[in-house]
């Protein structure tokens, strides 16, 4: 078990743009600051710029609403082309109703707007409302392996990567880091069949790891102008059981007593 874990963020990492290695900008302000990276480190990294440096940006200026999106955008008065981005990267919609979108994202996460958004995403030119959104990226836990196979390279250490976002929960207020892609670490780690302080039996214990590691990492990011999408978390060691995707923490549809 862990008793000690730190976290830091990387400092001084510029605005990505498309096609950035964002692995070796990582290493080099890394390098700017005096610091390395060590084996068994977990780097968290911002959806956004994950979703920057992969082009998943559309501009608004481009998209024309079809009539379904203009009746969802209806209902929920919200803009047809945002609307229509969010159908194009969805497989259904969840709940839709003034001022609500949520949807499930061609990845499997169910999350409001399929977790498009235009914060921290620059218009392009000088134009203000030539308005551009990102998506999520069309299949983070192979970005979070690309990244992670690439800072080995670099670095010759081995370490693991998580993709967080930031997700609303259906029972309490407030947004929560949660893990949409990993590499390098189990994501969840399942204690059935272990005891407690009083030897009982654990029979439905699961402990989602990469979202927990998430959530702790999000309070250093934060959520405005803080400019800290990557955060490395040391000493922290993972269970002993083997490294899986993150769609693994999905819960099957037929097992989703709400939906």
């Amino acid at each position: 078990m862990t008793d000690e874990m730190r976290l830091f963020a990387v400092p001084g990492l510029p605005l990505i743009a498309p096609g950035d290695d964002l692995a070796q900008l990582i290493v080099d302000c890394l390098a700017a600051a005096g610091r390395t990276l060590e084996d068994g480190d977990i780097l968290v990294v911002a959806q956004k710029v994950v979703s920057k440096a992969e082009n998943r940006l559309v501009r608004l200026a481009d998209v024309i609403p079809d009539a379904r999106a203009e009746e969802i955008a209806a209902l929920t008065h919200k803009d047809p082309r945002r609307v229509q981005v969010v159908l194009d990267d969805s497989n259904e919609i969840v709940r839709a109703r003034p001022g609500l979108l949520i949807v499930e994202q061609k990845s499997g996460w169910v999350c409001a707007h399929g977790g498009m958004d235009r914060s921290n995403v620059p218009a392009l030119g000088d134009d203000p409302e030539d308005e551009v959104v990102a998506l999520l990226p069309a299949d983070a836990d192979a970005s979070a392996e690309d990244l992670r196979r690439r800072l080995t390279d670099l670095t010759g250490k081995t370490v693991a990567v998580i993709i967080n976002d930031s997700h609303g929960r259906p029972w309490r207020v407030g947004t929560v880091g949660v893990c949409i892609g990993c590499a390098g670490l189990p994501p969840l780690w399942n204690q059935r069949g272990l005891h407690d302080l009083f030897g009982y039996e654990l029979v439905a214990s699961e402990e989602c790891i990469a979202d927990e590691l998430s959530a702790a990492a999000s309070l250093l990011m934060g959520q405005s102008n803080e400019g800290r999408p990557v955060v490395v978390i040391r000493g922290y060691t993972p269970p002993p059981i083997p490294a899986a995707k993150s769609t693994t923490i999905q819960r099957a549809k037929a097992m989703d007593v709400f939906r």
